[in-house]
């Protein structure tokens, strides 16, 4: 989440009239993340009953003819008991809206808070909450396809191209022999499914060891599934600065996963690979923004670094290190 584009209160306000959620009381800006602007809003009712929502408007990465696959998904996950944000319907039925030029929604607020260095035991209730997300998943009859799969970092590190050695130098021929590896090593036979795609700490919300929410699926995707933990190991199992792995993190999350849903030993003998091309996908997303996010944006970028550290681990490391039974 982040602020790109900046409303006026007034403008807010005037927005809330087409909803059923009282006046506006409040709303601040949400500076984590790099994909859309997003606000906290707080309003409440003429009986002095309050309430938050999440406004957000769309912009980067987010394509307008994708909304409708994350609003459909999002009811699908919610009706059969995953704890997901849903959007919110104006008086008029309409989910999707424009402001500030730019399209909108509003979306329920879910109570919980995100970690910052998860412990084992919040990382087994995330591996949990993934495979309570797959098996909700099934029977979702929508499809998008994964724009950050292979043959998009191909795309991205051709953007970045000699960019890559202003973040580390020799960064950019790192990147060229590791998109040979994945190119000769990418599985193509596990079994697909609906994923998040990106379910970094920020995207859970927690009450103690308790997931409260999964939130922020503007990257959920068809793509392999065990792919998705492999996303969630790189996410939850090092220090923030890449430099460390916590194995006790990691055998939890795993657990905590296969507990849930269940991981096949073809997954798991894929599972370096997946892992590899994870850490290579934030890796490139997030040099693509260092180099060109606006320095007038209320946005906090993040280090491309963090991923390298991740992925010369990945790339040493064997399936019973990280997918171990």
């Amino acid at each position: 989440m982040a602020v790109y584009t900046h409303v006026p209160a007034e403008e807010m306000a005037q927005f809330l009239t087409r909803y059923d959620t009282g006046a506006l009381v409040s709303a601040k800006g949400i500076a984590e993340g790099v994909e859309n602007s997003n606000y906290m809003l707080e309003t409440r009712r003429p009986d002095g009953e309050a309430e938050r929502f999440i406004l957000t408007l769309y912009e980067k990465r987010v394509d307008e003819a994708d909304l409708p696959f994350f609003m459909d998904l999002l009811d699908h996950l919610s009706l059969n008991g995953c704890k997901v944000p849903r959007f919110i319907a104006d008086r008029d039925g309409r989910k999707l809206q424009q402001l500030a030029g730019r399209p909108a929604c509003l979306i329920e607020f879910l109570s919980g808070i995100s970690v910052t260095e998860p412990t084992p035991a919040q990382s087994l209730s995330a591996g949990r909450a993934l495979g309570e997300l797959h098996i909700a998943a099934r029977g979702f009859a929508g499809e998008r396809r994964n724009t950050l799969d292979l043959a998009g970092w191909h795309d991205l590190a051709a953007k970045c191209g000699d960019h890559l050695d202003d973040i580390q130098p020799g960064l950019a021929a790192r990147l060229a022999e590791e998109l040979a590896f994945l190119d000769a090593h990418w599985p193509t036979d596990l079994e697909r499914s609906v994923i998040h795609a990106d379910l970094f700490p920020d995207n859970v919300l927690m009450n103690g060891d308790t997931v409260t929410g999964l939130i922020d699926f503007y990257f959920s995707c068809t793509d392999i599934r065990a792919y998705d933990l492999a996303v969630t190991h790189g996410a939850w199992c090092f220090s923030v600065d890449g430099a460390t792995y916590h194995a006790d993190r990691g055998a939890a999350l795993v657990r905590g996963y296969t507990e849930t849903h269940g991981l096949s030993e073809a997954e798991r003998a894929a599972f370096p690979v997946l892992c590899r091309g994870a850490a290579l996908r934030f890796l490139l997303t997030r040099a693509y923004d260092w180099i060109n996010t606006p320095p007038d944006a209320m946005v906090t970028r993040k280090d491309p670094l963090a991923y390298l550290r991740r992925l010369d681990f990945y790339a040493t490391a064997s399936a019973a290190d990280l997918a171990a039974a």
